[in-house]
C-alpha cells in the first residue's frame, strides 16, 4: 500500500522522474566521451564501438536505458497532463524576474520533443545504418566510423544535429538543476553553484556533440 501511494503521489514521480533524469545525464556525457575517439581515427573508434558492442551485456544495458528513458517520457507527459488539469486556466500573466522560470525550464517540453524526434533518427542512421566492415588488428568488425563520417558529409545533416544538440544542451542543463532540487538540495548557500553546474554540463554536451559533427564533415 505505502509503495502503490508513493509511486502514485505527485512527489513520487517527480523524483522517479529525477532519478531517470539522473540516469540519462550519466549516459549522455559517457556517450560523448566515448564519441570522442572520433578525433583520435576511423581504428580507435570503431575499436571502441566494437569493444561496446560485442560485449553480451550490452543487451541487458540498452533494455535498460530503454526503460529508463520511456519511464522518463512517460512520466514527464502524466506530470504535465495533472500540473494543467490542476490549474487549465491561466488567471495571470506571468512576468520575468530572472529568478524563477528560464529559457530552459519553460522548453522543456520543446526540447524533449526535439530530442526523442533526434533519437530515433540517429539510431536509424547509426545503429541501423549502413553496415560496412572493416579489419582492426587481425578482428573483423563493423566499420562505424565510415558511416558517421559519409552522414556528416551533407551540411544540412549537420546543421540538424547541432541544433538538435544544443536543445539537448538546454533541456540537460535544467534537469541537472531539476535533479538536486526534486530531492531537497534546494538553499541559498549551494543552489546558484548547482545551476551553474547545469549550464556548464550543457555547454559541455552541445558544444562536445556539435564539434563532432562540425569535424567529420570537413573529413570528407
Amino acid at each position: 500500500m505505502l509503495a502503490h501511494n508513493y509511486f502514485t503521489s505527485s512527489i513520487g514521480k517527480k523524483q522517479i522522474l529525477a532519478l531517470t533524469g539522473l540516469g540519462l545525464l550519466g549516459f549522455t556525457v559517457t556517450h560523448l566521451a566515448g564519441n570522442f575517439f572520433l578525433f583520435v581515427g576511423a581504428d580507435a573508434f570503431n575499436k571502441y564501438a566494437y569493444t561496446l558492442t560485442s560485449n553480451p551485456l550490452i543487451y541487458v544495458a540498452e533494455a535498460g536505458l530503454i526503460g529508463m528513458f520511456l519511464l522518463h517520457v512517460v512520466l514527464a507527459l502524466v506530470l504535465k497532463t495533472e500540473n494543467h488539469s490542476a490549474r487549465p486556466v491561466k488567471y495571470y500573466n506571468k512576468t520575468r524576474t530572472g529568478r524563477g522560470e528560464t529559457i530552459a525550464s519553460a522548453t522543456m517540453p520543446i526540447t524533449g520533443v526535439i530530442i526523442l524526434v533526434f533519437i530515433i533518427l540517429h539510431l536509424l542512421n547509426f545503429k541501423f545504418g549502413a553496415h560496412y566492415t572493416t579489419n582492426v588488428a587481425g578482428t573483423e568488425m563493423r566499420d562505424l566510423y565510415r558511416v558517421v563520417i559519409e552522414y556528416f558529409a551533407n551540411p544540412l545533416y549537420v546543421a540538424w544535429y547541432c541544433f538538435a544538440v544544443c536543445a539537448l544542451g538546454l533541456h540537460t542543463s535544467h534537469g541537472v538543476q531539476s535533479v538536486f532540487q526534486t530531492w531537497g538540495f534546494n538553499h541559498k548557500s549551494y543552489t546558484p553553484h548547482i545551476k551553474t553546474a547545469g549550464v556548464l554540463y550543457g555547454l559541455f554536451v552541445a558544444i562536445g556533440f556539435s564539434s563532432l559533427a562540425i569535424f567529420c564533415h570537413f573529413q570528407n
